[in-house]
């Protein structure tokens, strides 16, 4: 079992990192959170947590011990598969997360593309007890972007979503009406949309 990986960062996206150690290439999935933490980053350290299918074996990295935490708790929930679990993560940071589940906000995690109803309930059902009452101390994720938006962030952007599976030209249209709205930098671009998708 991978505890965790120490290298450089030898290409970045906001949904995968390559992380090289002793020469060897480790494809690792990263939600936006973690993205945003190691993205200005040439080398670092990831804690890893490893999925293990029939016809596949994939690593999912996160920057702190917190958010791989609330990983493999919603992880562990029924219908909560991997992937789903990091678009949570990428559409809210963990200390959000945390409260919607403390709130029973069910309908904020129904937004999420992947989760329905049901889904959504049994989060909240399964999870709530396990925080109580304490407040969330993780810090909040997501770092925001200065300046002008460049063709660059849209396009890291678009590329990021469309392998999460959205539409293309939906995707396309909603982050040009992120743009307008004065929207900038990949991370707040991507947050927005998975919003508004």
């Amino acid at each position: 079992m991978i505890h965790h990986l120490v290298g450089k960062f030898v290409e970045k996206t906001p949904t995968h990192v390559v992380v090289e150690c002793g020469g060897v290439g480790y494809m690792v999935h990263v939600s936006l959170t973690t993205y945003s933490k190691i993205s200005t980053l040439a080398a670092g350290r990831l804690l890893i947590h490893p999925v293990y299918r029939e016809d596949d074996q994939l690593l999912f990295g996160f920057y702190d011990k917190t958010e791989r935490d609330l990983f493999v708790l919603l992880n562990g929930v029924s219908g909560v598969g991997a992937k789903t679990a990091r678009m949570i993560l990428s559409g809210m940071d963990p200390g959000e997360v945390v409260h919607v589940i403390q709130c029973g906000d069910d309908a904020a995690l129904k937004a999420i593309k992947g989760i329905g109803a049901k889904t959504a309930q049994r989060i909240v059902v399964d999870l709530q007890d396990k925080f109580g009452g304490e407040a969330w101390t993780g810090e909040p994720g997501g770092a925001s972007s200065t300046g002008a938006v460049h063709n660059t962030e849209a396009r890291d952007a678009l590329a990021a979503l469309c392998s999460l599976g959205f539409d293309r030209k939906r995707v396309d249209a909603v982050l040009g009406a992120a743009m307008k709205a004065g929207v900038q930098g990949v991370e707040p671009l991507i947050k927005e949309a998975l919003k508004r998708l």
